[in-house]
């Protein structure tokens, strides 16, 4: 049974793999379908011209035939009835195709009951001589289809074997009640037919490869204007239109935007599209923009007000004056949501600054100081957790900002200590990826990962993870989105991988020179 299955089964997959890469005629490109509908045209208009003049010419040169054979058949018949009469044995049939006007290759047989007697051709003369006369030849047949051929002088097509061929033969009663067979050779015709066919083939191959070049050009040629719309498109589709200021200045060529045609009418509804994208971008980036500078006016007057809020509560608190027990606290929590308040207002200032584009600092940072710096703010933070650093042997720099990159490394421990339960095991790691020259820090954590229905939005501002995450303590939401802002501004990349029991964010930053630049 294994042997069995092992032998059909190459052939089946064989044929499967085979039509799975052929692809289905309406993925082809337009180009190709109407290059192939052409020459299928032609293929059968050619087909049916070429069969309807095989056949026509085939009927006049048989019917030709028929006619020498019905005059062939009453000259045998007549010589035979002069010659003979009713004599019983039968005329010889080399006499009825030797009669004068026979043409060469004349085939007679006189017919007996159910025998067939004296078979013979008319021959070609003698090579260099002209006036001898033809001689006939005796030949040895062995057919049926003569012994049952009715004398009606109506033309049958019979073969006489491989050294005769097929020929065209009619029967004619004698007066002695036999029967005379006379047949001329259809090689003639069959060959004549058979020159013509292969001439019909191998012109309307010709003209076929020739329509298809033709086609091939004429098509590309039309579709040039629908491949330059098609390049605008493109061109349009791989801008990043999703932030930033936006010049959208692309358009189809106004040579393509013909309304009365059909690829103009595309490339002017494409450029309309345009304009009405151009201008939503414009109004996006404008709202955007005015958004932007009003969350950095608003932080940057907040952050006085918050500072005088948090002093005076602090220094109410600590005044000698004895205040009752509820008014302390009160003012405990005056102090400490002022403080959550002013971190809130320093991640948005600092957003706003990053999406206004900003230069930051470009100083070299030792990033493994900075990794042992941020584990050990994390370990006093969140003592319930198990921390561990793996560093190289030799110290990483990179070029970049010093506070904002300690940033983004203090905030991925913060997400990994806010978002998993005690006693979850975290290691900041800190390689060199030699080949691509880019510094990896990886902060992995061994808690419930990440659900599937907030990957998509983890590095937007204020997401924030739900219970399943054990989210111990309140957050802005703005960590993850500080860290990507942080890691693009500095030409790096960040990514994320998590599953039950292990979750990686990873960050890839341009190593530095030697002497301090980035490495290009």
């Amino acid at each position: 049974m294994t042997s069995a299955r092992a032998t059909g089964t190459p052939t089946e997959s064989g044929g499967r793999s085979l039509f799975s890469r052929i692809r289905p005629f309406r993925s082809w490109t337009i180009r190709s379908r109407v290059v192939l509908v052409v020459v299928a045209m032609l293929a059968v208009l050619g087909a049916v011209i070429g069969t309807i003049s095989v056949v026509a010419l085939q009927s006049y040169l048989m019917t030709r035939l028929d006619g020498q054979l019905t005059s062939a058949v009453a000259r045998g018949q007549s010589a035979a009835d002069r010659a003979y009469g009713p004599a019983p044995t039968g005329p010889d049939a080399t006499r009825i195709v030797n009669t004068p006007g026979q043409p060469v290759g004349t085939f007679g047989v006189v017919r007996s009951g159910s025998m067939l007697l004296y078979p013979a051709i008319l021959g070609t003369r003698p090579s260099g001589s002209s006036t001898d006369p033809a001689a006939p030849q005796v030949v040895t047949i062995a057919t049926r289809d003569l012994i049952s051929m009715p004398a009606d002088g109506k033309p049958r097509t019979v073969d006489l074997g491989s050294s005769l061929g097929e020929y065209r033969v009619a029967g004619a009663e004698l007066i002695n009640g036999d029967s005379v067979i006379i047949g001329l050779p259809l090689s003639e015709v069959n060959a004549t037919v058979s020159q013509l066919t292969l001439v019909i083939a191998l012109v309307t191959l010709a003209g076929l490869i020739f329509a298809f070049l033709i086609a091939s050009f004429v098509v590309r040629l039309a579709m040039r204007p629908l491949a330059r719309v098609a390049g605008t498109a493109q061109q349009v589709a791989e801008m990043p239109l999703d932030r930033g200021d936006v010049a959208l200045s692309v358009r189809v060529p106004e040579a393509d935007t013909d309304p009365h045609t059909e690829v103009g009418t595309v490339g002017s509804a494409l450029n309309r599209m345009l304009g009405h994208v151009a201008s939503a971008l414009t109004a996006r980036q404008a709202s955007e923009q005015k958004v932007r500078q009003f969350v950095a006016d608003a932080s940057h007057e907040l952050r006085t007000p918050l500072a005088s809020i948090r002093g005076y509560a602090e220094l109410t608190r600590r005044s000698p004056h004895e205040l009752p027990a509820d008014v302390t606290r009160s003012l405990g929590r005056i102090e400490s949501e002022a403080t959550r308040m002013t971190s809130l207002v320093e991640d948005l200032l600092l957003l706003a600054r990053l999406d206004e584009g900003r230069e930051l600092d470009r100083d070299p940072v030792d990033l493994s100081m900075l990794l042992i710096d941020a584990l050990s703010d994390a370990h006093a933070a969140g003592p319930d957790h198990t921390w561990s650093i793996v560093l190289p042997d030799e110290p990483v720099e990179v070029i970049g900002d010093q506070p904002r990159l300690h940033q983004v490394v203090t905030n991925l421990l913060a997400n990994a200590r806010v978002h998993t339960p005690e006693g979850t095991q975290v290691i900041a790691e800190l390689a060199v990826d030699e080949a691509a020259d880019r510094a990896i820090i990886s902060i992995t954590d061994d808690g419930p990962g990440i659900p599937d229905e907030l990957r998509s939005t983890l590095f937007e501002r204020f997401a924030r993870g739900d219970s399943s995450r054990n989210r111990a303590t309140g957050s802005t939401g703005l960590g993850l989105a500080i860290v990507s802002a942080v890691v693009d501004a500095h030409g790096g990349e960040l990514t994320v991988r998590s599953e039950p029991g292990e979750t990686i964010f990873s960050v890839s930053l341009p190593l530095a020179h030697p002497d301090g630049e980035e490495k290009p």
